[in-house]
């Protein structure tokens, strides 16, 4: 069995995860055989590396590794550059040509974002993965190749299955053994190893002592989520390097760095003990606006709770909306304060709706009533308008209103329009 260290050295692998490791110990464990395999995770996680290892320690190492990005191929030279083609094949064929899985013969070839496969390629694939056959674009003569697949993708794969535009019986070809590699938030041990290295790496490229984190700056990027991955930290250690006078840069100096950074990739740290201004237990202006948001949304859900509750007559809302006044007149009161809301059990007997003090009182029942009238006036309005203007055809009054003749038709009649 590899041993693990030296093949991170060997590659040039950073980090000591257990879900990094478990994802190496799986390359070397099938890279003997002839197994398919299919590589999973985010971009920029380093999928790349995994056919590299996969090659070098299986009995193809010394035949050909050709690794083909499948997304960068415009789809209509993609089965020519895959499994070449004949001469006078397509406009500008002046000549046959090898294609890749041709080229490939007996070694390995990684296909990345293989998933960007259009599925007529993908037919063609399986294919090769079934019987090892392939035929040229233009040709009818069948050729034969012995190749290794490795692939990768950072797409859901179930996801492009059931929206058609993965083959299912491909996915499963492909997948004999998936090799996950987890992205770089689930590997926060791992982050300032790979800034170290990657600093090392620029310093010695650009002349210049190498650059490094005070503590505050190293527990900053440990809670970025860095959603480009491994390289974004590279570029992010690379533009840090070469841009910052300073050998030694702190938190303050880094959060420049990282897009977003104040506001929504590095979470806010919450300590209990700790008060803000004014006595608050909040630490920062973003926790306050959350807990606002928040309680705004809770009124909201019980406003529409209470007020369909009403609308249908319930007692238990009644109830609910006697106990809870605030709550009632924030939807129903007005900007002045001269409008209370009255609820049905707060209905006395027959009395003035101006009270000695000049408030003036609306009962929910004459609320929902007026409302409802009100859009039916208007619902009557469009549609005398639209009969007009169309000379009461109705069909050509339906489609102005953006409803079926047969509703329009409903309509006139419920509101005695015929009249």
């Amino acid at each position: 069995m590899t041993d693990l260290q030296s093949l991170k050295q060997r590659f040039e692998i950073i980090g000591n995860t257990v879900q990094l490791n478990r994802a190496l110990e799986k390359a070397v464990q099938v890279a003997p055989t002839d197994i398919s395999v299919l590589v999973t995770g985010e971009s920029g996680v380093g999928k790349e590396n995994m056919p590299r290892i996969i090659h070098s320690l299986s009995a193809r190492k010394h035949q050909p590794y050709i690794a083909v990005n499948c997304g960068a191929i415009p789809e209509g030279t993609i089965d020519s550059e895959l499994f070449g083609h004949e001469k006078g094949a397509f406009t500008g064929a002046t000549a046959s040509r090898k294609g890749y899985f041709e080229e490939a013969d007996s070694g390995t070839i990684f296909l990345d974002e293989v998933a960007e496969l259009p599925l007529a390629t993908q037919v063609r694939l399986l294919r090769v993965l079934e019987t090892g056959e392939f035929i040229r674009v233009g040709s009818s003569k069948v050729h034969k190749t012995d190749v290794r697949i490795v692939a990768a993708t950072n797409i859901n794969m179930f996801e492009a299955i059931k929206k058609g535009r993965f083959r299912e019986d491909l996915y499963y070809r492909l997948n004999t053994v998936e090799i996950h590699l987890p992205p770089l938030r689930e590997r926060k041990e791992d982050i300032h190893l790979l800034f170290r290295k990657f600093a090392a790496d620029f310093g010695q490229k650009y002349r210049m002592p190498v650059i490094r984190l005070k503590p505050d700056a190293v527990e900053l990027i440990e809670r970025y989520s860095w959603p480009g991955n491994i390289r974004q930290l590279k570029n992010f250690t690379e533009e840090i390097s070469v841009i910052e006078a300073e050998r030694e840069v702190g938190a303050e100096v880094v959060l420049k760095y990282l897009p977003d950074g104040k506001r929504t990739a590095v979470p806010a740290l919450y300590n209990p003990e700790e008060k803000g201004e004014g006595g608050s237990d909040f630490k920062s202006e973003r926790d306050i606006l959350y807990k606002i948001l928040f309680d705004m949304r809770s009124d909201l859900n019980d406003l529409k709770k209470v007020t369909m509750e009403l609308m249908k007559g319930n007692s238990d809302a009644t109830e609910f909306a006697q106990e809870n006044p605030a709550l009632i007149h924030k939807l129903y009161g007005d900007t002045d304060g001269d409008t209370v809301l009255r609820l049905p059990a707060e209905k006395s007997e027959p009395d003035s709706e101006i009270s000695r003090d000049n408030t003036r009182f609306l009962d929910v029942d004459d609320v929902i009533e007026e409302e409802s009238l009100s859009l039916q006036d208007k619902e009557i309005e469009l549609i005398k308008k639209a009969l007009e203007r169309n000379n009461g055809k109705r069909k050509d009054a339906a489609k102005e209103l953006g409803i079926s003749e047969r509703t329009l038709y409903r309509k006139i009649k419920q509101f005695n329009l015929n009249a």
